[in-house]
């Protein structure tokens, strides 16, 4: 029970990245998706992008702990962080 309720935290955080990075695609950019996402990469922009659509994790993993899935919130942490490692990879390389 306790890996089930860390995946489903960790599937949720993944899915609340990714829709607020298309969010704030969709909001913010006068190109379609596919040419934000190809700009950023050109403009070394891709980090700052993952990271404006981590800011949805956050209220995943207060909404979690308000409702007591301390696990589930454990991993939207972890996906949080597999996120950072991310934006931490196309800011080195």
């Amino acid at each position: 029970m306790h890996k089930k309720e860390l995946i489903i935290g960790f599937i949720v955080g993944i899915i609340a990245n990714t829709i607020g990075t298309l969010l704030y695609v969709l909001l913010f950019s006068d190109l379609s998706i596919s040419e934000t996402f190809d700009a950023a990469i050109q403009q070394g922009h891709i980090g700052s992008l993952l990271a404006l659509g981590a800011i949805l994790n956050l209220i995943a993993f207060f909404m979690f702990l308000r409702i007591r899935r301390d696990n589930r919130a454990k991993g939207v942490l972890i996906a949080t962080i597999l996120t950072a490692l991310i934006i931490l990879y196309y800011k080195v390389f």
